[in-house]
């Protein structure tokens, strides 16, 4: 590759990110709808494996995960509105329970004390703001209705992703073709070989790690049940999207199950239960469904996860957060390639 080349490739794919950087206000339902496309295409190739054609095969998958989701929303909805309503309800009771137990220790200990007057004012905005399960959302859709831009918005998005997504799925092989078509022949074999296995990475985290992500909140909440804990969905499910971090659903899950078994039962010693649960839990994930559903495919340090999440959030916001990973993983596979490349270098060797 000449000097004028890599800088020709350079200047490509600074433009890109520039231009990635520039337009990522609008690239949620693109994106979204482009990983959607990703996750059920293989689904779709099935399908016409068996004699359907394209655009049938992607009716087919739309109305299979309408009919999958439409019920478990239809389910899941409600109880979460009730948990968190019951959640900010209890709040103020939650807060004086704190206080009492909380205020020996840190006069004792640190020479500290809670200001009487904060905390009253803490409860008495939970009490006159959140006074029925219900508040929170209220006030939530009248904060939003205010604004026509944030609602358009949102109506938009809600219409563009499974528009995009469909169009996308349907000419997904050809779209694929089209890049491998286009590039220069001197590299398409390497490109390809990278693809391929980024491919591979990227089916790992997303089809896997999601399936896990999903299977880690059903176990959490189911087990949180059991033991009588309070809230147990909204901390089960918040437990398992967290899992997509390293430790991080399991770290922050017992913190919060454990804090919110002190305040329901006052005995210390239930909290074994919450370490149960997540233990258990811990063990079938370690077991079971990493190994079979994932893999060691990926190939991120629990380290690079943490900061592709930080860095793609302060970059690009939710956007950000929402490609880190898989952006992180595809320069995990080109870091790998480049450091075989090193080691076989005449640098390497001096």
């Amino acid at each position: 590759m000449t000097q004028s080349t890599r800088w020709f490739y350079l200047t490509i794919i600074a433009i890109t990110a520039f231009l990635l950087y520039l337009l990522s206000p609008i690239l949620l339902p693109f994106i979204s709808a482009a990983l959607l496309a990703y996750l059920g295409d293989p689904l779709v190739d099935r399908l016409e494996a068996m004699k359907l054609s394209r655009t049938l095969s992607v009716i087919v998958v739309f109305l299979l995960i309408f009919a999958f989701f439409l019920p478990f929303l239809l389910f899941l909805i409600p109880l979460l509105k009730e948990q968190i309503g019951s959640l900010l309800h209890q709040l103020p009771d939650y807060i004086d329970w704190l206080v009492v137990n909380l205020q020996p220790i840190l006069q004792d200990k640190l020479g500290l004390s809670l200001p009487a007057l904060e905390v009253e004012q803490l409860k008495e905005t939970f009490a006159k703001e959140w006074t029925n399960a219900g508040g929170f959302f209220k006030g939530l859709i009248r904060t939003v209705s205010h604004s026509g831009l944030i609602v358009a918005g949102w109506l938009a998005n809600i219409i563009l992703i499974p528009v995009i997504t469909f169009y996308l799925l349907r000419d997904w092989d050809k779209l694929v073709a089209y890049v491998h078509d286009s590039l220069p022949r001197s590299i398409e074999g390497k490109v390809s070989q990278l693809m391929q296995e980024s491919d591979e990475v990227l089916g790992a985290f997303l089809r896997g790690q999601m399936l896990v992500m999903l299977t880690l909140g059903v176990i959490y909440s189911i087990g949180l049940r059991l033991i009588g804990l309070e809230f147990s969905l909204l901390i089960g499910l918040f437990a398992g999207l967290l899992s997509f971090i390293p430790y991080m659903g399991l770290i922050v899950g017992i913190l919060i199950a454990g804090i919110t078994m002190l305040f329901q039962t006052h005995d210390i010693t239930n909290l074994l239960w919450v370490f149960l649960v997540f233990g258990i839990a811990q063990a079938i994930e370690g077991m079971f469904l990493t190994p079979v559903l994932v893999g060691d495919r990926i190939g991120l340090h629990p380290v690079t996860v943490i900061f592709a999440v930080l860095a793609g959030g302060q970059l690009f916001g939710f956007f950000g957060i929402l490609l880190a990973l898989p952006v992180f993983a595809v320069i995990a596979v080109l870091l790998r390639h480049a450091h075989k490349k090193y080691k076989g270098s005449k640098i390497y060797q001096i």
